[in-house]
């Protein structure tokens, strides 16, 4: 399928594109032994689950339904999905992070060894010879017994069995402020730290020095995603023997879905599972061609439930009233910088989430981010401490001047043998 074929293909009506998914459906039925659902609270996944339901009741017996609670959930649609679930007549599990296995130390402690160790002219012990850290655990390791110590009784470790929560991902990698394209170094916040001090980071591309400048003074990561959507929806499709996964995605969502979908098609194969051996895992995406108007059509004409975090509203810059258009994890920024981003929303409908996330760490980095943009221009973020910035009115917090719709491309040049 070409673009224009994808243009053709949304603007048909809503009951064409019912008929397109499920005769997507039938066949990827037809080719799984064991399939399942990705849910996630969602209108999306909601509609897609309801058309399986609906047309497919035979299929119910075998299918499996992976609620991703990622431990951020919007109160809302938690309680939606949980009670939901609960009355379905298909297999209803809920996918949770993961827990580490050994104890390790908190960013704070790792700076701590990083800057005892640069002290003590023994840094090198643990750099590779062009600079980098050989590992955060080679790191760990060198830690002198008695700053372990001190660490322990300030309680700047993690002690083993900790779960690997939106709180230490964003201790240990970063907060997840800005797309995708700001977070190409996907590793610990000590390891880049380190290749940005020890490493040669000189560039013949402006964009790339621009990107370095921003990684000293902000820690941004989209690791969370992995720790808390991926991963734990991995571990549970291998206790199952999943063979297939239908994703209540659409093409009409952004630019990276709709390529993908011109890519893939509706069904296609995807990267070996170990548990499957040489049998083939699947993805589906039957609701493709489908857009947002589409989905609440079907909610309304169908009579689907659907999670009460939609119909809260919020005021949008322009002035006008708005509901909730996205489910989704409560301190994701990833949209930050744009107008009426995740973050200035939640502020109006969870206030309390919204300081409790600004005041763990999410609004120092903005407020560096802030200052890194202003390139020494003096503002507000200069003289104002964070915390009090937070109750100020109107919220400084909601944008960044100066960003728009800035991102950076994905076709950087970076080191990827600093990832552990």
């Amino acid at each position: 399928m070409k673009w224009k074929e994808l243009e053709a293909e949304q603007a048909k009506d809503l009951t064409y594109k019912v008929e397109v998914a499920r005769n997507v459906i039938t066949k990827a039925l037809n080719i799984s032994h064991r399939p399942a659902l990705a849910y996630s609270g969602g209108k999306d996944s909601q509609v897609l689950l309801d058309i399986v339901r609906r047309f497919f009741p035979e299929s119910l017996n075998r299918l499996a339904v992976i609620f991703g609670n990622t431990g951020v959930e919007f109160p809302e649609s938690l309680k939606f999905a949980r009670e939901f679930g609960s009355e379905l007549n298909c297999e209803f599990h809920e996918a949770r992070p993961g827990k580490t296995d050994e104890p390790s130390y908190k960013y704070a402690g790792q700076k701590r060894i990083f800057d005892r160790l640069i002290a003590d002219g023994k840094i090198s012990e643990v750099l590779k010879p062009d600079g980098k850290l050989k590992s955060t655990d080679a790191l760990e390791r060198a830690c002198p017994p008695y700053l372990r110590e001190e660490l322990l009784r300030e309680r700047l470790i993690w002690p083993a069995g900790t779960m690997m929560s939106y709180w230490w991902c964003a201790d240990q990698y970063g907060w997840p402020l800005l797309g995708k394209s700001w977070s190409l170094l996907d590793a610990r916040r000590i390891n880049i730290d380190t290749f940005l001090r020890f490493s040669q980071s000189s560039s013949d591309s402006q964009k790339l020095l621009d990107y370095y400048f921003i990684l000293r003074h902000v820690k941004i990561s989209q690791h969370c995603c992995r720790v808390l959507k991926k991963e734990p929806s991995q571990r549970v499709q291998e206790n199952l023997g999943v063979d297939l996964i239908f994703k209540g995605l659409m093409a009409s969502e952004s630019r990276s879905r709709a390529k993908n979908f011109l890519t893939r098609g509706y069904l296609f194969e995807g990267a070996k599972k170990k548990y499957l051996h040489e049998d083939p895992f699947y993805h589906c995406q039957p609701l493709a061609i489908w857009n947002t108007e589409d989905i609440w059509n079907y909610i309304r004409t169908y009579d689907v439930p659907y999670s009460p975090l939609y119909d809260m509203t919020y005021i949008s810059q322009d002035g006008s009233k708005q509901h909730i258009k996205r489910n989704g994890c409560l301190g994701c920024g990833t949209d930050f910088n744009y107008k009426d981003n995740h973050l200035s929303t939640l502020r109006q409908t969870h206030r309390s989430a919204w300081k409790s996330i600004m005041r763990a760490g999410m609004g120092q980095q903005i407020r560096n981010l802030q200052r890194a943009m202003k390139a020494g221009q003096m503002n507000i973020f200069d003289t104002v401490d964070t915390n009090e910035l937070i109750d100020i009115q109107p919220c400084v917090f909601d944008d960044v001047d100066g960003l728009g719709g800035m991102s950076y491309p994905h076709d950087l040049i970076y080191d990827p043998e600093m990832i552990e």
